[in-house]
């Protein structure tokens, strides 16, 4: 068993197929997709909120002229014909058309609604919430005029405005709050690393020997079918703990290194809330996964015809693995004895358990039970087609 390993894994470190899904992709470019997709959006929404926008009011009221010039970004047009206003704001005259009823007056104690027209199709401009702020001052001063006309004192003021204040206190400590973001986000890089890791051996080990012709001769040898699935089996795993293990030290290098470089605090303090014993307790969660992924990937392998079918295969095999760590981040969804037995989306709750700093080590212990349980189960299978002809050479 130990030769055919050795064999098996020195022919996969000389494709260079593997070594890039293995290794290139989970050290380098996975954290370069996921940090300039972060880096793009961020930059966007930042443009977006800083992009001048061209204000219009139906009416000239000097108060509301006021805030608009002193507006951070805004630009107030005076000249553009407002009979239609959808048309001059599709036409590019306009950006907002701030609609104020004749009704208005702000020497008069009275609600007034006003119209706030403006394209909402695109979900990054925030040009509401930045009309909001634009006029939260003429809003405070018209709060403080109307009181003074009818006589209310500034408490009693503030009492009829908002009666009841409530200021948020989270219990949350610093690492709690940052583990449950990080924690519905990692699993799924961590799960979808160790499938790729795990796939191209384990298409090689099974349909490529058939395609190559050989598998026939592999099998004349006088290894026991045990052995020899049981050595396909520790190659394809082992290439898909080491891709789950260069994906944790590569988001851990490249994190502090883009932490220090821009001196990005949110960055600095999520690693240094994470001690070296989560993150070892992280990859001890994943090894039952990639037991389980290699399983199921070899046996699929074996039954395949073909490179072609077994890629088709292994394909299908991401619905099953997004849809557990979908649930992991669902409202309401926390770990307990009975998550703690469905397969991927226990891991994937313990690990944000792990990163909160909130783990239950006994439900640790009961989620590595339940999927080695798992992963011992599809490696039997994996014998079992292994022992059948008409699945080796259908």
């Amino acid at each position: 068993m130990w030769t055919l390993y050795k064999k098996e894994l020195l022919e996969l470190v000389r494709d260079k197929k593997t070594l890039f899904f293995a290794i290139a992709m989970p050290l380098l470019i996975f954290p370069l997709i996921f940090g300039g997709i972060g880096f793009i959006t961020a930059k966007q929404i930042q443009k977006a909120e800083s992009e001048p926008l061209k204000v219009a009011l139906t009416r000239a009221v000097p108060q509301v002229l006021d805030v608009v010039r002193d507006a951070s970004n805004f630009v107030l047009v005076d000249d553009v014909d407002l009979t239609d206003i959808p048309a001059a704001i599709k036409g590019g005259k306009v950006d907002v058309v701030l609609a104020i009823p004749q009704t208005f007056d702000p020497s008069q104690p009275s609600q007034s609604e006003w119209q706030v027209y403006f394209n909402d199709a695109s979900s990054i401009k925030s040009v509401m919430s930045r009309v909001e702020k634009a006029l939260k001052p003429l809003e405070d001063r018209l709060k403080g005029d109307f009181s003074a006309l009818v006589g209310v004192d500034e408490p009693v003021r503030l009492a009829l405005a908002e009666p009841v204040k409530l200021t948020k206190v989270s219990v949350a400590d610093k690492r709690e709050s940052i583990g449950e973001k990080l924690g519905g986000f990692l699993p799924y890089v961590l799960f979808f690393t160790c499938l790729m890791g795990a796939m191209m051996p384990a298409i090689d080990l099974g349909a490529g020997e058939k395609e190559r012709g050989t598998l026939e001769t592999l099998l004349l040898s006088p290894v026991p079918r045990t052995k020899l699935v049981l050595g396909k089996f520790l190659v394809v795993f082992t290439t898909a703990v080491l891709a789950a293990l260069l994906s944790v030290a590569s988001f851990a290098i490249w994190g502090l290194i883009i932490g220090q470089h821009f001196a990005i605090d949110a960055i600095i303090k999520v690693f240094s809330a994470i001690g070296v014993g989560d993150v070892l307790l992280v990859l001890l969660m994943l090894i039952p996964i990639a037991a389980i992924f290699a399983a199921a990937m070899l046996s699929l392998s074996v039954y395949a015809r073909s490179y072609k079918e077994a890629q088709n295969y292994m394909g299908m095999l991401n619905l099953p693995l997004i849809l557990p760590i979908v649930v992991a981040l669902l409202p309401g969804v926390t770990l307990d004895a009975q998550w703690a037995l469905v397969p991927i989306t226990n891991v994937a709750l313990a690990i944000k358990e792990i990163l909160k700093g909130t783990v239950d080590y006994g439900l640790l212990g009961l989620i590595l039970l339940s999927t080695a349980v798992i992963a011992a189960l599809l490696i039997s299978f994996c014998v079992y087609c292994f022992r059948q002809e008409k699945i080796l050479f259908r």
